[in-house]
């Protein structure tokens, strides 16, 4: 194949996390079974929050699409990983790698939006007690969650139509276990200057923006947690916080690690290993950490299972 016709580009081979014949197994069957309780786990309190009254408020409505969200993220890269294993294939076309690199860019990002519009309505709730349920209304919510979808939507295009345009020489081998974007523009061997600013502004924007968002609303929290006169109160008001407080550490504490592990090893197995955790791990603890904590949701859950037995 003759650098930079890409016209010729027919599939890429992901090289997953290892190499190893005897490690493929138990790859499979860890990454089975993580997938698994995801899915399961994330569908239950999707299943949990549409059939039970007492959860149809703002702040369960968008953690069922948060689990939603989840469930989506991770079938658009575990199936393919999973079926490559048992295949012992590591080829993916080259439509399937765009396709896959859209998707995943979607709900990641989708993922960082909720997470910011569910700090927004706990500063409502916290903040402005008295008037929660106006200010978060059942239009503002569906509309939030809407303008994070096409907003999403739209970067995610704009991405992957920047990757169509550039020509890729003869090794077309991703060191991940899927399409990720920043790999793709390393396989390039035309100009990738715009791809990379694409990229870097859109991390800026819909990473960085969000995640100010979440520290400006829980600064605004803790402000008003300090001025409550009971401690009580304070315990109560802070309870409300520490399930998203963990699962917004989790996600951005590893997603960061990810980058600045790479960025100071320049070792990609590396960053595919530790990518492991904010693509994996963290959807699946999620559930757990949403439901273990919350008394509304444990009732839901042991509600909706009596009802299915």
């Amino acid at each position: 194949m003759a650098p930079g016709n890409d016209t010729q580009i027919s599939e890429f081979l992901l090289l997953g996390l290892s190499d190893e014949p005897e490690l493929q197994p138990v790859i499979f069957g860890l990454f089975l079974s993580m997938y698994l309780i995801i899915v399961f786990g994330n569908l239950l309190i999707v299943l949990a929050v549409s059939s039970d009254s007492h959860l149809h408020t703002p702040m369960y409505f968008f953690l069922a699409n948060l689990s939603f969200v989840d469930i989506c993220f991770t079938s658009t890269v575990i199936p393919k990983m999973l079926w490559n294993i048992q295949t012992q294939s590591k080829v993916i076309t080259y439509a399937g790698c765009i396709t896959q690199m859209y998707f995943f860019l979607l709900f990641v990002e989708s993922d960082i939006f909720l997470l910011t519009v569910m700090a927004y309505d706990r500063f409502v709730a916290i903040c402005h007690p008295l008037n929660s349920m106006v200010i978060m209304n059942p239009r503002l919510c569906g509309l939030l969650v809407l303008v994070s979808w096409i907003t999403c939507a739209l970067n995610s295009l704009l991405e992957s139509l920047m990757v169509l345009r550039l020509s890729f020489c003869t090794v077309l081998e991703i060191p991940h276990f899927f399409c990720e974007l920043n790999q793709m523009i390393q396989l390039a061997c035309s100009d990738t200057f715009l791809n990379n600013m694409v990229m870097y502004s859109g991390i800026m924007l819909l990473a960085g923006g969000p995640f100010v968002g979440i520290l400006y609303s829980y600064s605004k929290i803790v402000s008003s947690i300090c001025g409550i006169s009971s401690a009580q109160g304070k315990y109560k008001a802070f309870s409300t916080c520490v399930s998203h407080l963990s699962v917004v550490s989790l996600f951005y504490c590893t997603g960061l690690g990810v980058y600045l592990s790479s960025a100071a090893t320049q070792s990609s197995h590396s960053s595919a290993t530790a990518s492991v955790v904010y693509t994996v791990v963290t959807p699946m603890l999620n559930p757990f950490i949403y439901s273990l904590r919350n008394k509304d949701m444990k009732g839901a859950l042991r509600r909706f299972l009596v009802e299915k037995t």
